[in-house]
């Protein structure tokens, strides 16, 4: 999903990116996840401004936010904070009560 124009508010960027990383959750598969941070990257100004700002060339950063990119836990958290967002876990299946 591109996301431009309106869908670049952060209200919609964020939605965009829990999605994906819901999706992840359930298939395993980053694609989607590394698809949607680079769609909130080029609708918040590109990837090169992103790329200086997490300290890696333009050419890498693109390449691990490719379909085929394999990210490490430490680039996905360098761009998520640049981007204005964090990592957070939370229990995979509610509690019961005791």
């Amino acid at each position: 999903m591109l996301i431009d124009g309106p869908r670049a508010e952060p209200e919609q960027a964020f939605e965009s990116l829990q999605v994906a990383l819901e999706e992840f959750d359930q298939d395993g598969d980053p694609q989607h996840l590394m698809l949607a941070v680079r769609n909130v990257a080029e609708a918040r100004g590109g990837v090169p401004g992103l790329a200086r700002q997490v300290g890696m060339g333009e050419t890498s950063l693109y390449k691990a936010l490719s379909e085929s990119g394999n990210s490490t836990l430490g680039t996905i958290r360098a761009v998520l904070h640049a981007l204005g967002y964090r990592l957070a876990l939370a229990p995979a299946q509610p509690r019961a009560a005791s």
